[in-house]
């Protein structure tokens, strides 16, 4: 009955049809006391399942208006009840001289005092917090780690995209899209939607929003970009906004540490903790993990949305910035300020410190009063003073801390935690290692032995590490592996994509086989054992050649062979808008609206360079084409043809996608290399070793009487044999 009435309630709050409505996700009832957020969002879905598109809108708005509104009330009273007198902690706890009575009754005298700041802390929080929410204030707003993991992947925007849609609310449609797709860039379907929303003709280029992300970034960003087109003065107001706004979110970071703990299976199994402890153990437990999350803050404001690694040193790079614009228009007060707060976080900086010397010698008379920012020294004071106590407790008590800032002095982490520390921070992935300068000269041999042409190299292409190669296969070889796929398909036989349409269009079937499952197929008799054999040796063609080209001087390993084929669906290529692949980039996760690219999972970050080989022309449509960061503008374009070979490094310098396939049927060798020996593909050995053994059956075969039964063994008989003998299934991939 009371969810029917709410949702009554905010029907009656829908602007009437037809009426205008505010852009963006305005307040539905401003000041009105939020609601329980995970029951507005439970009770949206379900209008949403119903195809109640309007009263969804009303209910996930709602659910999201609420949760902010708990967000703010958190903050707002956490910051004025730390303000209260009443509610400060005593002074000695402090780092204050201790009181001359004598040092045992200043000892007994510290309990008391720091228990009754705590009581009134308490008081005033929860008083705050029910003059805020209503009576029981944030207590009834507790909410499980489901609802809150959906609110932070911004799962309500993609059921409010949906729903905008179907009420031809295309602005307000596209800037949710673009909300939810900004925290979830590898998600495909949103990828294509966006697309399709940028070719709406009623959709203007404005609607393409973020209403979640926090204000410090669109400042950050913008400021950065006047600074490279050398307009000082205007990115001066940006960069300060940028920074007071990370300093803003620092906080409501931070409250929001002091709130109840709501992860229920981290209480259940902290309980046996809590009983076996006492008063104080139990409160140096809540504290310190309070201290972690207050720590973690600074990483968490350093993080876009939708990304797993922060900004590197994001607010000592700030204030580098804002040192070097105020030099730029003249500002040297402000240039000091800066750089003696940069120097705060790095006292042996040498380019601070020569800019430092300049800004004085400039300034020309001493200025006794000039010194850092005061909200840095505040922010690097309070810091300093967590970390010493975390680090305490990990010395101490055994408790884990990473810390997040490179900033750290050596001094302030105690001397038995150093070594491990440095071992740890010294630890760096292999994936991250940089392109290695690569040679021009000394393919050149090789790919004449090979009888090997290079049609188009990186400057005909417009781009880096890239190249067309043609002559890697006879027409004749083309010929074998297209029946080696036209086989396998027959018999049902799909890998790597789980035998379903294509996972990037509905408009294409796909059909995918590995060297694996190609060995045994033939084993089994399935396929021809000499298209199996020639797929092993064409992809290890394929991975010397670009060994010789791209990496000379460090071996390239396989990491994955696919043979690939993309057929298009009769009937529904009309008017089709969407591509065969999306743009994307193979080793990192592609941001066309910032350019960057996140070598990152899910991403396969270990993947150095990809090659597409392909076995025909005779379709329409399906050819390769790069693109600039933006995923939008294309730099080339390249016609598949029997025998060709595009060759390219797997990262963000080389966003690419596929034209839709519109006719016929494209199949292609794909192959991705690496560098890391560990990531080898273990299937091309066994494959290899399988087809070795077919070979070896065969020949004893050969010298064995035949049988006196003539029929031969049912494929799926000798499949089933075959699997039995290796011990193991056909294995399963899948690559996206």
């Amino acid at each position: 009955m009371l969810r029917l009435l709410r949702l009554l309630l905010l029907l009656l709050l829908l602007p009437p049809p037809g009426s205008s409505e505010p852009p963006g996700l305005a307040p539905l009832v401003p000041g009105a006391p939020p609601q329980a957020p995970d029951l507005l969002y439970a009770d949206g879905l379900r209008a949403y399942a119903a195809g109640a598109w309007a009263p969804a809108v009303a209910l996930l708005r709602e659910a999201l208006r609420s949760q902010a509104a708990l967000g703010r009330a958190r903050r707002d009273c956490g910051a004025s009840c730390a303000a209260e007198p009443s509610a400060a902690l005593p002074a000695q706890l402090l780092g204050a001289p201790e009181p001359d009575s004598g040092q045992e009754r200043a000892l007994e005298s510290w309990e008391p005092l720091l228990l009754r700041a705590a009581l009134r802390r308490a008081e005033c929080l929860t008083q705050c917090s029910a003059r805020r929410l209503g009576p029981g204030g944030a207590a009834r707003f507790r909410v499980g780690s489901t609802f809150r993991d959906a609110f932070r992947r911004r799962e309500p925007y993609n059921y409010l995209q949906r729903a905008y849609y179907q009420l031809k609310k295309l602005d307000l449609a596209a800037a949710t899209a673009h909300t939810f797709f900004v925290a979830n860039p590898t998600h495909l379907q949103m990828r294509e939607d966006m697309a399709k929303y940028r070719r709406m003709s009623g959709v203007r280029p404005q609607s393409f929003r973020d209403l979640e992300t926090p204000p410090h970034w669109a400042a950050y960003d913008y400021g950065l970009e006047l600074l490279e087109r050398q307009e000082a003065e205007l990115a001066l107001p940006r960069l300060e906004e940028a920074l007071q706004g990370s300093l803003t979110q620092m906080e409501s970071c931070r409250s929001n540490c002091e709130g109840p703990e709501e992860q229920e299976e981290v209480e259940e199994e902290e309980e046996g903790a809590r009983s076996q402890g006492g008063l104080y153990e139990a409160i140096a437990g809540h504290w310190i993990r309070v201290l972690q999350c207050r720590q973690r803050c600074v990483t968490d404001i350093a993080t876009r949305p939708g990304r797993s690694f922060p900004v590197h040193d994001f607010l000592p790079s700030q204030l580098r910035h804002l040192h070097e614009a105020h030099a730029q228009v003249g500002n040297l007060t402000q240039a000091m300020e800066n750089v003696l707060s940069v120097l705060l976080f790095y006292p042996e900086d040498e380019v601070a410190k020569k800019a430092l010397a300049q800004y004085q010698a400039q300034l020309g008379e001493p200025r006794p009063g000039l010194g850092p920012r005061e909200d840095i020294q505040r922010f690097i004071l309070r810091s300093l003073g967590e970390k010493r106590q975390l680090y305490y407790a990990m010395e101490h008590l055994g408790t884990s801390f990473k810390d997040p800032d490179p900033w750290t002095p050596e001094a302030l982490i105690p001397e038995a935690l150093r070594e491990k520390l440095r071992e740890d921070q010294e630890k760096r992935p292999w994936d991250h290692e940089p392109p290695q300068p690569k040679p021009l000269t000394y393919w050149k041999d090789v790919l004449l032995l090979e009888g090997v042409t290079l049609t188009q190299d990186a400057r005909q292409l417009n781009g880096s590490e890239r190249a067309v190669l043609d002559g890697l296969l006879t027409p004749a070889e083309c010929g074998v592996l297209l029946q080696l796929a036209k086989e396998a398909a027959g018999a049902g036989a799909r890998s790597g994509y789980r035998g379903r349409r294509s996972p990037h269009t509905p408009h294409e079937h796909f059909e995918g086989l590995t060297v694996l499952k190609a060995a045994q197929l033939a084993r089994a008799g399935i396929v021809g054992s000499q298209g199996a054999k020639l797929l092993l040796e064409v992809s290890e063609r394929v991975r010397t050649l670009t060994q010789a080209y791209f990496s000379p001087e460090r071996p390239l390993h396989l990491s994955f062979t696919h043979l690939v084929c993309r057929s298009a669906v009769e009937g529904e290529q009309e008017q089709r808008m969407d591509l065969s692949h999306p743009v994307h980039a193979d080793n990192c996760v592609l941001d066309p609206d910032t350019g960057e690219c996140w070598r990152e999972p899910p991403a396969y970050t270990y993947r150095d360079y990809s090659g597409l080989l392909y076995l025909n022309d005779d379709f329409q449509g399906g050819d390769l084409f790069f693109t600039q960061p933006n995923a939008l503008t294309v730099t080339a374009q390249v016609r598949p043809r029997c025998g060709r070979l595009v060759a390219f490094s797997s990262g963000g310098e080389n966003p690419h996608g596929v034209w839709a396939v519109t006719r016929g049927r494209r199949c292609a060798l794909a192959l991705w290399h690496t560098w890391a020996p560990e990531h080898r593909e273990q299937e091309w050995t066994e494959a290899k070793e399988l087809l070795k053994e077919s070979e070896e059956e065969e020949e004893e075969e050969e010298e064995e009487i035949p049988s006196r039964n003539p029929s031969p063994e049912p494929p799926s008989q000798k499949l089933q044999r075959v699997q039995d003998k290796t011990g193991k299934p056909p294995r399963v991939r899948e690559e996206l």
